[in-house]
Order: structure tokens, then C-alpha cells, then sequence
């Protein structure tokens, strides 16, 4: 018997997810795959792409404070942009993994005060997916390829993000678990959850 379609049922209002991590760990791929996967199940979709390669002071290793202070504040406004545009925007990175480059820059110090923005601006993710660094570097001529940096950031992102965000929000995944398999459906249904909505799959809303 056919399955009975349903009507795609209203947005109640704009979410955000970050996809967030250290560099290397197919961020931007798990981000165009869950834009594929939501745009299939008829919602819009705006994305947010990682700024930091806009950078005009520096990236990677010996990027400066004042650097990684133009990354958070690019990010902010970048966010700010788009926010309204779609019923989601899914950002390539978000201020927490951009805080922990700002501090491994600034040698662990908070140099500009900025912790107080970053904390509130975490607040406003609605969902945030963090990919765990289990699959190797890949040089792509832009970001570094040392292990030893991403470690660090990586440790840096564990001591903060409990404190950023409330338990149970950020939803945690291996690098090597992105792959044409992965049900990004139910990631998406996780994030409808958050904003008191449902999402149907593909096949059925019309």
C-alpha cells in the first residue's frame, strides 16, 4: 500500500546549527550533506561558510590574537547576516571552536575580554555538531597539516565548550562517521525538536 503523503508542515521560526571543530575533521562535509538532506525534505537552507580563509592578518599556527579577533567578530556578523534568510542556516564552524583558536593565539589568555560575547552567542545555536578528529590531514594548501596544532586546539575545545553550552546540546560524531551512509535525517530531526517542530522524510511531505 502507498504511503500516505502529509503536508510539509509550517517552520515556527529560523534555526541555526554549527557543525564545529578543529581543521581537517570534514566539517564542510558533514555540513553539505545535512544541507542536502534538509533541502530534500522541503526546508531552506542558508550556509555559513568558514570565514577564517577570508583572514587578511594570518591563519593557522602563527596566526595572532588580533587575527582570531577578526575570525569571532566575522563570524558574529556573518551569522547576523544570514540568520533570517532561510528556515535554516548551518555555519561552517561557530564561536566556540573559533574561541579556542583566539586562545591558543593569545597563549590561554582571554587578551580581549571577549569571553562574556562568545558565552551569550553560544547560546543562540539552536543545535551544534562537533566532529571528532579521528581520520588524517589532508593538505589543501590553505590550512595546516600538523598534528600537533590541531591536538592543541582540540584540547583547548574540550576544556571550554562544557562551560559555552548546556549539556546535552552539542551532538558529538567521529570525522570518519561522515560518509554518504551517515543519516543526516536524523540530525535534522533533532534540530525541528529543538525549535518545537517536526520534519517528515523526503518521501512523504508534499
Amino acid at each position: 500500500m502507498p504511503r500516505k503523503r502529509v503536508a510539509r508542515a509550517a517552520w515556527p521560526r529560523p534555526a541555526k546549527v554549527a557543525f564545529i571543530g578543529s581543521h581537517g575533521i570534514r566539517k564542510t562535509s558533514a555540513l553539505l550533506a545535512f544541507a542536502a538532506e534538509a533541502q530534500r525534505a522541503g526546508r531552506s537552507v542558508e550556509l555559513g561558510r568558514e570565514v577564517v580563509r577570508d583572514n587578511p592578518l594570518g591563519i593557522n599556527e602563527g596566526a595572532t590574537g588580533e587575527a582570531q579577533l577578526w575570525v569571532l567578530v566575522s563570524q558574529i556578523r556573518q551569522e547576523l547576516e544570514l540568520a533570517r534568510k532561510a528556515d535554516i542556516l548551518a555555519t561552517d564552524r561557530g564561536v566556540m571552536d573559533n574561541f579556542a583558536y583566539y586562545l591558543r593565539s593569545c597563549g590561554g589568555e582571554d587578551r580581549y575580554a571577549v569571553e562574556p560575547l562568545v558565552r551569550r552567542w553560544s547560546e543562540t545555536y539552536d543545535l551544534v555538531v562537533r566532529l571528532l578528529p579521528d581520520v588524517a590531514l589532508q593538505a589543501d594548501g590553505v590550512r595546516s597539516t600538523s598534528d600537533a596544532f590541531r591536538d592543541e586546539v582540540e584540547a583547548i575545545l574540550d576544556r571550554v565548550l562544557p562551560a559555552l553550552l548546556p549539556a546535552g546540546r552539542p551532538v558529538t560524531l567521529r570525522a570518519s562517521e561522515v560518509t554518504s551512509r551517515f543519516d543526516w535525517f536524523a540530525i535534522l530531526e533533532r534540530l525541528a525538536s529543538e525549535i518545537g517542530a517536526t520534519v517528515s522524510p523526503p518521501d512523504l511531505w508534499r
